[in-house]
């Protein structure tokens, strides 16, 4: 099963569904080069791993360094709607404490604080 990802836009927060496995070679070098191209247009990233079947090693790499990319750039990515086998291997894996996870995208995407320009205006 292939990944596939569908971009959309809420404001100024891009939200990611993927689907399929996040796994060595293609999928895993899809996601990497969506998420670089992604920050390189917006400081605030939504991944919906709701149909996530399978992430291996090099799966778990690609999100772990796309997440600190976006920080080393101020940027953040929050994750969505985990999939049970997701959140069961980002639990082992203590990947839990690091990244932040809500159970919905519209619940993620509420979490990002306004930017101070935005929140400055009348």
């Amino acid at each position: 099963m292939a990944l596939t990802l569908n971009i959309s836009r809420t404001d100024d927060i891009v939200v990611v569904q993927c689907s399929g496995r996040i796994v060595f070679g293609d999928e895993s070098d899809e996601l990497r080069r969506a998420i670089l191209n992604l920050l390189n247009q917006s400081k605030r990233i939504v991944l919906n791993l709701a149909s996530i079947a399978y992430i291996d090693s090099s799966g778990l790499d690609t999100l772990v360094t796309s997440f600190i990319s976006a920080r080393n750039r101020k940027a953040e990515i929050k994750f969505a709607a985990l999939s049970p086998f997701v959140r069961q291997l980002l639990t082992s894996t203590n990947l839990d404490r690091l990244f932040a996870l809500y159970e919905s995208p519209e619940e993620a995407v509420k979490a990002f604080v306004p930017h101070p320009e935005v929140a400055g205006e009348s």
